[in-house]
């Protein structure tokens, strides 16, 4: 079954039409989630939220054609929100407790990847449209609807954020 029929029945109540749809959207929203808040769990998380928020309102959906566009709207503000949390943790952590999360952290986390490590390099709004773009597979117009921008806005920031990661990723193979 295609997905527009997916959608059509998921607004009717269907829930395996709805489970169907999370199958085909699961890995790009949870990669999104992952780069976006950086680390496994709270990327479950806002995936999780997501997902139930979406199957919640999914019948308030108007277009079918909308769903991809609607479905990451609602994840990038769950992790909007998650990352809020995230930076008001850190702020009232002391620093003896942020040492030992650190070095717990470093020695249970996986290794940052060239990618993470080029996404570093942007500021929070260059790398939405980067994760949205090149993970959420998103053109510059759905982009701009999810992060309330003009399409030409978003294109120039992406060409710009795209040319600082390479511009990282050149530099970090100079030196190897």
């Amino acid at each position: 079954m295609d997905e527009k029929n997916l959608i059509m029945l998921a607004k009717a109540g269907d829930r395996d039409a709805f489970c169907a749809l999370y199958s085909l959207y699961k890995d790009r929203l949870y990669r999104y989630a992952f780069y976006k808040l950086g680390n496994q769990q709270d990327a479950e998380d806002a995936v999780s939220d997501c997902v139930l928020s979406a199957f919640i309102q999914v019948g308030s959906l108007k277009k079918a054609e909308a769903f991809s566009a609607w479905i990451f709207r609602i994840l990038y503000c769950t992790c909007s929100s998650i990352a809020k949390v995230q930076i008001e943790r850190r702020k009232t952590e002391n620093i003896d407790d942020l040492e030992n999360n650190l070095c717990s952290d470093f020695t249970n986390s996986i290794e940052k990847t060239e990618l993470q490590q080029a996404l570093s390099v942007l500021k929070e709004s260059e790398r939405e449209i980067v994760l949205l773009s090149v993970i959420g597979g998103f053109k510059s117009r759905e982009i701009g609807k999810i992060m309330d921008m003009t399409s030409g806005t978003v294109r120039s920031n992406l060409s710009r954020s795209l040319k600082k990661m390479k511009d990282f990723l050149e530099s970090d193979d100079n030196e190897k």
